[in-house]
């Protein structure tokens, strides 16, 4: 049985890394695909931690040759994931969550329709752009423009499987944990995972 991809995607601002950070704490099932980046790291950003920070050049070269299994331009710089980080360890049964935005989305569920897919949203407008000014990472331009992409952002909540609304951080984190319970007690991943248990129930006493 091949794992479950998972997808989180949000507009800047809604909180979404945060979540996925924690969330792994308490998941330690699921591994986290880092993605590729062509801009430069903030400050408190580590190279294959947060991102593997590569130059718009080499970013490029790696589309080319095809080694992204996704990626987009978000917000003026190139995000991907890489092939071999997803395909592979998908294939083993391993269960990989992807932080990335609605364009990469968009090109997983074309390649893996039975990728699971969830959307962090704000509680409000006025609470989106206080985070962005908030962590003092963008200039007021950048902020500007986040502003205005999530809007577009947004509006594709609604291609989503599943969306969570993060106002209260620890209300978010038991909503995520829900959905990914929910995808374990699937029909067929629990007859796949059971069956020496559900042979020995049949057994005629």
């Amino acid at each position: 049985m091949s794992g479950t991809l998972y997808i989180i995607a949000a507009p800047s601002g809604a909180g979404k890394t945060s979540l996925v950070r924690a969330l792994l704490e308490r998941e330690p099932e699921i591994s986290l695909s880092v993605s590729y980046t062509s801009r430069m790291p903030r400050s408190n950003e580590v190279d294959g931690q947060h991102y593997h920070f590569v130059s718009r050049e080499v970013f490029e070269h790696m589309a080319k040759a095809g080694a992204f299994f996704e990626y987009a331009n978000v917000h003026g710089d190139y995000k991907g994931t890489a092939r071999e980080a997803v395909e592979p360890l998908l294939e083993s049964g391993r269960d990989i969550l992807l932080e990335i935005d609605w364009q990469g989305a968009q090109q997983v569920r074309q390649q893996w329709p039975d990728s699971l897919s969830i959307f962090i949203l704000p509680p409000s407008r006025a609470e989106l752009e206080r985070r962005l000014r908030h962590r003092a990472s963008d200039s007021a331009e950048q902020i500007a423009r986040r502003l205005v992409d999530s809007r577009v952002e947004i509006a594709r909540a609604a291609e989503f499987d599943y969306i969570v609304i993060n106002d209260d951080f620890a209300t978010a984190i038991d909503d995520l944990r829900a959905i990914f319970a929910a995808r374990r007690l699937r029909r067929d991943a629990q007859l796949v995972r059971h069956a020496s248990l559900l042979d020995n129930l049949l057994k005629s006493v």
